[in-house]
């Protein structure tokens, strides 16, 4: 049966982002540091990351993409991350929530949706089987929890302290309760894998 799956890294002092984040600046100032774990060490905006996940990080960045079949994200994280190119970045069923679905680019690599539920809706559908993988920004993420369409959580906490920036669960009111499900950690992460529990 398919699952929803959300994951996301923050910094021990909950930022998702440093200040001041957007196209050119992804991940806000300083932020590169919450995805060393992803590209296997230091990297800066000023130069391409070149690297990609050793050890426990891809470990568990190769397991949690294999359980996926299509995958849901914000608009401002599209924009952060400069459209990634006008490539998909995951290879998958890319549904993208927005107030301006109007606005979908050209040539299929993403699919604008008007609201969370209908994403997960149709992520769902065309993820044939396999889980659905809700990738924040943080906004998104609140949404589905808030919506009760998440399955499963993974919070991936940088060893790193921010400061300031955007907050995973900034104004988040709904109250939910967690099952640890297990934890891995390496040099640049740990990740805490909960599933999400109803009612």
């Amino acid at each position: 049966m398919t699952k929803v799956l959300a994951g996301i890294t923050t910094s021990v002092d909950g930022y998702i982002a440093g200040p001041d984040d957007g196209p050119g600046k992804g991940l806000g100032e300083g932020g590169e540091r919450l995805h060393y774990w992803v590209f296997g060490g230091p990297w800066t905006y000023d130069s391409e990351p070149r690297g990609e996940a050793t050890g426990e990080d891809a470990a568990w960045l190769e397991e949690a993409v294999s359980r996926v079949g299509a995958v849901v994200g914000g608009r401002w994280t599209y924009e952060a991350a400069g459209h990634w190119g006008e490539e998909n970045p995951w290879g998958l069923p890319f549904f993208i929530v927005t107030h301006r679905p109007e606005e979908e680019p050209e040539g299929g690599a993403f699919t604008f949706v008007s609201g969370v539920e209908e994403a997960a809706a149709r992520a769902v559908e065309a993820a044939g089987g396999k889980d659905v993988h809700v990738m924040g920004g943080a906004d998104v993420i609140r949404q589905a929890l808030a919506a009760g369409l998440v399955d499963e959580l993974t919070i991936i906490v940088a060893p790193v302290v921010l400061g300031g920036g955007k907050r995973l669960f900034e104004g988040f009111s709904t109250s939910f309760e967690l099952e640890h499900l297990g934890v891995r950690q390496s040099q640049y992460a740990t990740f805490i894998d909960y599933r999400v529990k109803r009612g």
